[in-house]
């Protein structure tokens, strides 16, 4: 029997209870998160073998007391079983943390703070760690003051032009209370301070304060990023970024042409909706604290669109079809979203893919990488009698930028002897690269190798 939920950002699976040191950090990185579980009891390859009950018992009389007294602010866990047939099964599970960040008091704040990234527990960076902080506050960046910044930064004529043509909304001024309804600016001590967002959206020089804050744009030539065609620096704000970009991508992109009756229409390689909604996808949920701009490389198989920071929810492939969204910057979603960008929340995702499947092409590939977030639209249609464990080896890669060989057992569901041998084969065959060695051994796709 196997378990019923994948390793994701919010579920591990272990065999047997692992070290204490292992599950301080990992329960630290799900509160810091979007909370999760670790399953003892479950095969890498996902077979359910179980866990007994001497074992249970011993972690009932020791795990909570431990975890309570190593973590700060202190973690209470859920510690509980799972009856499954004749198997019972370990859970140590958590929620999402209300006063980030937690860390591990023997190592502090600064090298204690872990965080849960894709299938991987990570150690907090400084960024990660301020950006906890300001969850636990109810704050985000975006609406943040920027204290270099004077209200004679911002365009207020862009900012008039936006409030007079917003969607299903009447007019407004563009007066103080307007400014602050929007979060545009800030009073501090009877000053007011732009906020980051209002940088970005209506900023006469928004690189000035938020240098990274931009979109850089190359097309290779071939699959791989070495050689250069053509290169653009997308700045300005984030309206006029998103159309620089979007501008550039479709010039470098094939056409191809249809008579329909006496009218000839033309058509793009790849659906023009797949690259709008991407594209939004990464100005708007983005984090602008990373001093990291956006990247988006075209080769001859594909393009990339690479964000800064982590999936803003957990990373699953099926509520996203489903259309549940995440908002990193909800008043940056909201102004788009009001001034015709964006329709509607949560159907990106799904009209990307309903756009693929309606053309033949490859399906689009979303990567969770080490604070990036990746996108890949491929320019090649489908391949039609793919090999059934290289498919489900692309499934996986769809969540994870590298998998483990212990991936491969789980995903396939042989011996690790027969896993390598089935490596080595797609080695050979230039689907899949090496890189390390003996246990720290990963795969790499080919094509994701690159540089963006």
């Amino acid at each position: 029997m196997r378990y019923n939920q994948d390793e994701s950002s919010f579920v591990e699976w272990k065999r047997e209870i692992p070290r204490y040191d292992q599950i301080l950090k990992t329960t630290i990185g799900f509160c810091n998160q979007n909370g999760g579980k670790i399953v003892v009891g479950v095969a890498n390859s996902g077979e359910i073998i179980g866990v007994s009950q001497e074992i249970i018992q011993k972690a009932f009389e020791s795990l909570e007391k431990a975890i309570y007294e190593a973590s700060s602010p202190t973690i209470i866990p859920r510690i509980y079983t799972q009856r499954l047939g004749e198997k019972s099964l370990l859970i140590i599970e958590v929620s999402s943390g209300m006063t980030k960040p937690y860390f591990r008091k023997s190592e502090g704040l600064e090298r204690g703070t872990y965080v849960r990234l894709g299938r991987s527990t990570l150690r907090a960076t400084s960024d990660m760690i301020k950006e906890l902080h300001w969850q636990s506050h109810g704050l985000d960046f975006e609406t943040l003051p920027n204290y270099q910044a004077q209200k004679k930064d911002l365009d207020l004529k862009r900012i008039q032009v936006f409030l007079d043509n917003r969607k299903n909304h009447g007019k407004l001024k563009c007066d103080k209370s307007t400014l602050q309804a929007y979060h545009l600016i800030k009073e501090e001590h009877s000053k007011f301070y732009p906020t980051q967002m209002a940088l970005l959206l209506f900023g006469k020089q928004p690189q000035y304060f938020l240098s990274e804050a931009m979109i850089i744009c190359s097309h290779f030539q071939g699959t791989t990023g070495r050689d250069a065609i053509a290169s653009i620096d997308c700045e300005g704000i984030l309206f006029d970024q998103f159309n620089q970009c979007y501008s550039f991508i479709v010039s470098r992109l094939s056409k191809s042409f249809k008579i329909r009756k006496p009218i000839r229409e033309e058509q793009l390689e790849i659906p023009e909706i797949s690259i709008r909604e991407a594209l939004l996808n990464a100005i708007v949920h983005r984090n602008y604290h990373i001093k990291a701009p956006i990247k988006v490389a075209i080769y001859n198989d594909r393009i990339e669109i690479f964000s800064p920071g982590s999936f803003p929810g957990p990373l699953d492939l099926k509520n996203l079809k489903a259309g549940i969204t995440y908002l990193r910057n909800p008043m940056i979603c909201k102004i788009f979203r009001e001034i015709g960008y964006i329709e509607k929340l949560g159907t990106g995702l799904i009209a990307i893919i309903e756009s693929y499947e309606k053309r033949g092409l490859s399906d689009p590939k979303i990567i969770e990488g080490e604070n990036y977030v990746k996108i890949i639209l491929p320019r090649v249609l489908k391949k039609k009698n793919i090999n059934r464990e290289q498919k489900k080896l692309e499934e996986l890669f769809a969540l994870s930028s590298e998998i483990s060989i212990e991936d491969v057992q789980r995903i396939l569901g042989v011996s690790r002897q027969t896993a390598s041998r089935k490596m080595n084969r797609f080695i050979e065959k230039g689907v899949v690269e090496r890189i390390g060695k003996t246990r720290s051994t990963r795969y790499i796709i080919r094509e994701h190798k690159e540089d963006v």
